[in-house]
């Protein structure tokens, strides 16, 4: 069984340091063999705050990490770097992939790109880029969990997120189902939450999830929910496999990240 760790916008630059020492606890205590960062990495994509999150994801332990860039690790002062090196920074720190591939024995999760120069906070994904994806998918074993990631959710559940959602979603949705994708996972909205995307109206050919994380350690705390991360355990093939998706809460009493939802999901396998 592999563990994946799930982080979203811990935006450092605003960083609460005890919440940052809890998350590192808890993927000791978890061992995941892969950590997965959503974007919205920095504040102001600033070099400090992408030196802090680089040195942060060392001190997790993981043995690989899939990390995208979001909307806030675009400059958004410095118009010049904004137009000309929009990922400059962030390419320094985790090289010049911005839509990185992990593929391992049970583990296929492919990063896509959904931010853009010439917008300051909406995403979109082309159809260069659905179908980057697809074919990749349908390359994918059959033990293999099959994840994409993207920074803007594919889909809401409050009204008020509605202008957030990602650009392109429903032909992504479509395709990728089609192409036998399992998650996709995105963060920006601060709300997480686990949504069959078949059951939502939008058109697949088979099951798909939608998993979105709240902000990891940030102070940039929205609605009704703290600092939340998720876990994903893949728990093996066949011609159904299975995987549990845990949200765990950072805990102010505690001081800890605690499991406050667990949620298993058959995948059928074509």
């Amino acid at each position: 069984m592999s563990v994946v760790l799930h982080i979203s916008d811990p935006h450092f630059g605003t960083e609460r340091p005890r919440v940052v020492e809890a998350l590192e606890r808890l993927a000791h205590v978890q061992t995941p063999s892969l950590v997965i960062l959503s974007g919205d990495i920095t504040q102001r994509a600033r070099k400090a705050e992408f030196s802090a999150a680089a040195a942060f994801l060392d001190r997790l332990g993981a043995p690989s990490r899939l990390v995208i860039p979001g909307n806030h690790d675009v400059p958004l002062f410095d118009l010049t770097g904004r137009l000309l090196w929009p990922y400059f920074r962030y390419r320094r720190v985790f090289g010049r992939d911005l839509e990185p591939v992990h593929d391992s024995r049970d583990l296929l999760v492919i990063g896509v790109r959904t931010t853009r120069r010439y917008r300051h906070i909406e995403g979109e994904v082309s159809a260069g880029q659905i179908e980057r994806v697809a074919r990749r998918l349908e390359q994918a074993g059959p033990e293999q969990l099959r994840i994409v990631v993207t920074h803007q959710p594919v889909h809401v559940t409050r009204a008020e997120d509605q202008e957030h959602l990602l650009r392109g979603r429903e032909l992504a949705i479509a395709t990728w189902a089609d192409a036998g994708a399992d998650l996709v996972l995105g963060g920006h909205i601060h709300r997480p939450f686990v949504v069959a995307l078949h059951e939502c109206g939008a058109t697949a050919s088979r099951p798909i999830w939608a998993v979105q994380a709240g902000t990891a350690v940030s102070d940039r705390i929205r609605h009704e929910v703290g600092n939340s991360v998720n876990i994903i355990r893949n728990q093996g093939g066949g011609r159904v496999g299975h995987c549990a998706i845990e949200r765990w809460d950072y805990e102010e009493a505690a001081g800890a990240f605690i499991l406050v939802e667990s949620r298993e999901i058959a995948l059928p396998r074509k």
